[in-house]
């Protein structure tokens, strides 16, 4: 019976690259010399310091425009609030998501089912795997789910025949 799995990842090698092209950017542009504007990366969170609010925004800007580039959805971040640090200088914490929450899940499964699609869908960590009886049904699941849910970056892999 073929199936495929639903996911959402990033691609961490990619979003190492951006930060290490956005640092780059960072060191050598105009309006951050002699500022402490930089990006740090630990895992999958990414703290941004600046020495203003605006400066902050500003690097946030040159760190998205890099992941862009790169191919890594934005919709992966999850901005924090902005913290201050002392004197002027803040810093901001950027969480990269990893995987479909429950929630996002369930709703993964109710618009599969709301369809009357001849496919199954069962929540299986953080994926979704559908099964389903011919591979057309799957493939007009990917476009349904492609069109449905545009709050987070699905990707499709497993695809087993």
């Amino acid at each position: 019976m073929p199936s495929f799995d639903t996911v959402s990842e990033a691609n961490m090698v990619e979003v190492k690259n951006a930060v290490d092209q956005a640092g780059k950017e960072i060191t050598t542009r105009f309006d951050f010399k002699g500022s402490d504007a930089r990006v740090e990366q630990k895992e999958r969170d990414l703290t941004v310091y600046a020495d203003s609010e605006f400066q902050l925004n500003q690097v946030l800007d040159v760190l998205t425009n890099k992941l862009v580039k790169r191919n890594v959805d934005v919709r992966f971040l999850d901005r924090g609030k902005i913290e201050k640090i002392g004197g002027d200088k803040v810093k901001q914490v950027v969480k990269i998501k990893n995987g479909i929450e429950t929630e996002a899940a369930k709703k993964i499964v109710r618009i599969l089912k709301d369809s009357k699609m001849k496919v199954q869908a069962s929540i299986q960590g953080d994926a979704v795997r559908v099964t389903g009886a011919k591979r057309d049904d799957l493939q007009d699941a990917m476009a349904l789910l492609r069109k449905e849910v545009a709050d987070l970056p699905l990707e499709f892999n497993n695809f087993r025949d």
